[in-house]
């Protein structure tokens, strides 16, 4: 039976809105231990996950192995870049601190789809160690340990121990639109911005000045946060408004 030309058009715009969009994750590399098996897995703490899937997405992970990176940001309809190990310090210039841990493997691959998804017009949304990802791939610097530089830990207490900060946000933001003109934040980093990439702009802060949200202006959803937003499962708006920017663009 041949079918119709109609059964092969492209479905409504209303109904490709409807369907979930496809939001990949970035992954760690990490030796891991489960079940029988002591060995390195691909990883991800499931919160972030779980926010993904109650905010409307389908989650993707995305280990860092490959460097297809234009064809992976072809086949997802936005791109989270999650926290974990620091930016390594070379590609911001300096020689790393005694604090400071990296994993090269992931800057390749996680810089690599930053700018295939900016140059695709793919949401983005920077967590943590995503904001350091997305600045200094745009020339910006990163202060490598907090304590050291403003004699505070408040920003991460203790190890496996977040601390609360009360984010200001600048009006008229698109991080102000999706939460109001502050926000309470759990925050885990030792590392801050310095100086901040070509473009982007700061849009918020917590009360000791530091830079908790920066985006990039224009019609592109590029925003970042030094907080962990994946901490409060019930606080999906950070998540929500990538999966509503994710359903424009397809």
């Amino acid at each position: 039976m041949v079918s119709n030309a109609s059964d092969s058009s492209p479905p409504p715009r209303e109904e490709v809105r409807r369907r979930k969009p496809v939001i990949g994750l970035t992954t760690y590399i990490e030796p891991a231990r489960f079940g029988v098996w002591d060995t390195e897995a691909a990883l991800l703490h499931r919160v972030y996950v779980d926010c993904v899937t109650a905010a409307g997405g389908i989650p993707v992970l995305l280990p860092p192995v490959s460097d297809a990176y234009t064809r992976l940001m072809s086949t997802v309809d936005a791109l989270v870049l999650v926290g974990g190990a620091d930016v390594d310090p070379a590609r911001y210039g300096q020689e790393p601190h005694e604090k400071t841990y990296t994993r090269p493997d992931r800057d390749a691959f996680e810089f690599g789809l930053l700018g295939a998804a900016i140059e695709a017009g793919v949401p983005v949304l920077g967590v943590c160690r995503g904001l350091q990802v997305i600045s200094v791939a745009l020339g910006g610097t990163l202060t490598q340990d907090m304590p050291e530089a403003t004699g505070s830990r408040e920003h991460q207490p203790a190890p496996a121990t977040f601390g609360t900060s009360t984010i200001t946000l600048a009006e008229g933001s698109r991080a102000a639109a999706i939460l109001g003109a502050e926000t309470k934040a759990m925050c885990y980093h030792h590392q801050a911005i310095d100086r901040l990439g070509d473009g982007l702009v700061p849009v918020g802060w917590a009360a000791d000045g530091t830079v908790e949200a920066a985006e990039l202006p224009g019609g592109n959803f590029v925003l970042g946060v030094q907080w962990h937003p994946e901490q409060d499962t019930d606080d999906l708006r950070l998540f929500a408004a990538l999966v509503a920017a994710a359903r424009k663009e397809r």
